[in-house]
């Protein structure tokens, strides 16, 4: 939408820098505020209508966009990193930052951030609090084997650790001085309190995942190797609503999969993978990606559906992704390509089947993207998309990025 007045924001804890752009003067009105959104409504009011305001991504989250929605006036968050400032602008106060804000919304040229809901943000939280939960024990058992390392004592090479013999050689260790005694307990019970807050979100996430909002895509995407409840549910709160997403490859772009590239003129240049967009879903689709190197047990659609509870679309999808999957590792292996490139491969192709399974089932929605360019003759190339060949509205898609209209918003 075109505003007549478009408001830059330059947002901090306690302070909000405004811009007004008037399109049709081109007058700029500035103001300072707390953080302190009626106020801003206020003001905006006030300007000649409609009026629209934008503020970049960052650490004040969505709160602000809501709240200002809320009070009838309308906000995007615009994505930072696709934000291009000119490079001989070397000057950058808050006022100079809100006033380019509003120029970007002027003429549309800014990616926006699609906000989550309240509901589907809280289990967000969620799932990043579990992730940082994982992070906790591991620092704490570093500093118990480095402990007993300066004292002479170490864990039998090649045998597991932290395991019940483990735990039973810690308590069997017997120190001279009554200080160094005190140490190993204090670290295994902050290592047992680690395991029991992480062992909470695991049971508060397998009862969040069982909500209807979330329900039926953790379940599906749960059909695949090494996705479990967990990751599931990671997975699923990170994107969001998979149908934003008019191809396989633009949720690969937007979780950093695919290659980098620098190319100018007859040079052809690619690089290692872009690390962009949302790292937490990327870090789980990796994780899980390790596991289509082990052996498989060849598993029919059948043996999927009986097993998960699934419909035979989704069954059949998911039994095929992961003798694909496992094949993939395999050939890429066998070519002389390395474990971790091989599992990045992976990777990027299991994104293309989570994008398939999470709208498996779904009917055909109208989307908000650019129109489609003219039909032709093309071969379709991600395997994720000729297992949906069947299913209206998506089939059709052209994977392709449509051509842009003038002075139009992305979605991100």
């Amino acid at each position: 939408m075109l505003y007549s007045t478009s408001i830059g924001l330059d947002v901090h804890a306690r302070s909000i820098s405004a811009a007004a752009f008037v399109f049709e003067t081109g007058e700029v009105v500035q103001r300072t505020f707390g953080y302190d959104p009626d106020a801003v409504a206020a003001w905006a009011a006030s300007l000649p209508q409609p009026a629209g305001c934008l503020y970049e991504s960052g650490p004040t989250g969505f709160d602000l966009q809501r709240r200002l929605v809320a009070l009838g006036l309308p906000c995007h968050v615009g994505a930072v990193s696709k934000m291009v400032r000119p490079s001989g602008d070397r000057v950058k106060t808050d006022r100079r930052d809100a006033l380019f804000l509003s120029r970007l919304l002027a003429v549309g040229e800014f990616v926006e951030c699609a906000p989550p809901t309240p509901a589907m943000e809280a289990a967000r939280d969620l799932s990043r609090a579990r992730e940082d939960a994982r992070e906790a024990p591991m620092g704490a058992r570093h500093q118990l084997s480095k402990f007993l390392l300066r004292k002479g004592h170490v864990w039998p090479k090649g045998r597991s650790t932290w395991t019940r013999a483990h735990r039973e050689w810690l308590r069997s260790i017997e120190l001279d001085d009554p200080c160094e005694r005190l140490v190993p307990g204090e670290y295994v019970a902050q290592v047992r309190e680690c395991e029991e807050r992480r062992d909470r979100l695991d049971s508060a996430i397998a009862e969040r995942s069982g909500a209807d909002d979330l329900a039926g895509v953790t379940s599906r995407l749960r059909a695949l190797r090494g996705v479990s409840t967990v990751t599931a549910f990671g997975i699923a709160v990170e994107i969001g609503d998979f149908s934003r997403f008019a191809s396989p490859r633009a949720l690969m772009s937007y979780v950093g999969l695919v290659p980098s590239e620098s190319s100018s003129g007859e040079t052809t240049s690619r690089g290692g993978i872009t690390k962009t967009g949302n790292s937490h879903a990327r870090r789980l689709l990796v994780e899980a990606a390790w596991h289509h190197a082990r052996p498989l047990s060849p598993a029919s659609e059948t043996d999927v559906a009986s097993s998960a509870g699934l419909p035979a679309e989704a069954a059949g999808i998911a039994a095929r992704a992961n003798r694909r999957l496992h094949r993939r590792y395999l050939d890429l292996r066998a070519k002389g390509k390395g474990a971790n490139v091989t599992n990045v491969a992976v990777a990027r192709e299991l994104v293309g089947f989570c994008w398939a399974l999470a709208l498996c089932g779904r009917a055909a929605e109208p989307r908000n993207h650019p129109p489609a360019r003219a039909a032709r003759p093309r071969r379709v190339g991600h395997p994720a998309i000729r297992l949906c060949a069947a299913r209206p509205g998506l089939a059709t898609r052209d994977p392709r990025p449509a051509e842009l209209p003038s002075r139009s918003v992305g979605m991100r």
